[in-house]
């Protein structure tokens, strides 16, 4: 594969406490990939790794093809944007900008003074007296106006209001399709951004639980609703990656896919069949033990379903 990105057996330790374990991932290149989990499950580290600005305890980082830190050539290809960026006391958000040109090739000026006026950025006020939301809409004007062929994202969004929000992901999209690059972003809105997104990794304690293209990784669960008695009767040996109950009425979320004696019991039960949205297959992993062996299953399950059902076709 052309990959743009990819660790093999990456570990971060800090004293006793591992924050990445044995991780081996791998992004193609032009491609919006979400990077999703828990507060602590080691997006943040993995990606200071990867723009090299965090030392790897063990394993390799890999950023178009070669090891990023300290590596100039590489790093002047990156964009590494978050709200809690340092700048000098004195800078304001004009010096950013202009600092911005400096090391990167493909800026745009013309379209950071658009971003700038889009979320309604002073220029000449100091960065340390600026609001978070615009902390955040800072680092998305270097993020989108650098044009780096690999820009990381590491929850953007914080700060921002749902308008704000809005134009950020509309202009994200609207530029990467003009301007196709490797775009790894961390959130926890995941609803919000779900569409933008054509991969996705999970993390969780720093390992792996969930790699794959999002249409793969939705399909490889569903939703039954109803009674709970009813819906208690029709789950029986199946695997539930989450429960929830409110009255006498049940909703699981279930790993691999509806074949036809499922979708059968489920219409004689008057029980609801649904897909699963990315945030809710999330929420549904984020709560398992052991959830890379439980992915892998539901993956294994649902390809071969997809699978069969593609050949009857």
């Amino acid at each position: 594969m052309n990959l743009a990105i990819e660790t093999r057996s990456l570990s971060k330790k800090y004293g006793h406490t591992t924050v990445l374990d044995e991780l081996t991932i791998g992004i193609e290149k032009n491609t919006i990939c979400g990077l999703l989990g828990r507060n602590g499950a080691g997006k943040t580290t993995l990606m200071s790794i990867l723009a090299g600005q965090e030392l790897k305890t063990s394993g390799q980082a890999r950023v178009l093809g070669s090891e990023p830190f300290e590596n100039a050539q590489v790093l002047a290809r990156l964009s590494f944007a978050r709200e809690n960026q340092k700048y000098p006391e004195e800078f304001k958000v004009t010096h950013v900008l202009r600092a911005a040109n400096w090391f990167h090739a493909g800026w745009d000026a013309d379209f950071a003074r658009r971003l700038v006026g889009e979320f309604r950025l002073p220029l000449k006020t100091p960065i340390k007296k600026l609001s978070r939301g615009q902390l955040s809409a800072v680092a998305i004007v270097v993020g989108l106006a650098s044009r780096a062929p690999v820009t990381f994202f590491d929850e953007p969004y914080l700060g921002l209001d749902a308008t704000a929000r809005g134009i950020f992901y509309d202009l994200l999209l609207e530029d990467y399709m003009e301007h196709p690059r490797t775009i790894l972003m961390s959130t926890h809105l995941i609803d919000e951004a779900a569409n933008l997104l054509e991969h996705v990794i999970v993390l969780q304690d720093g390992r792996k639980v969930l790699d794959s293209p999002v249409e793969e990784a939705t399909r490889s669960a569903f939703t039954l609703s109803g009674t709970a008695k009813a819906v208690e009767t029709a789950v029986a040996g199946r695997h539930i990656l989450r429960s929830q109950a409110l009255g006498g009425l049940r909703s699981v979320t279930i790993a691999g896919t509806p074949d036809e004696a499922m979708r059968s019991a489920a219409a004689t039960a008057g029980l609801e069949v649904g897909p699963v949205s990315l945030q809710e297959l999330v929420a549904a992993y984020g709560l398992l033990e052991g959830g890379e062996a439980s992915l892998a299953a539901a993956h294994s399950h649902a390809q071969t379903t997809f699978e069969a059902e593609e050949a009857i076709r």
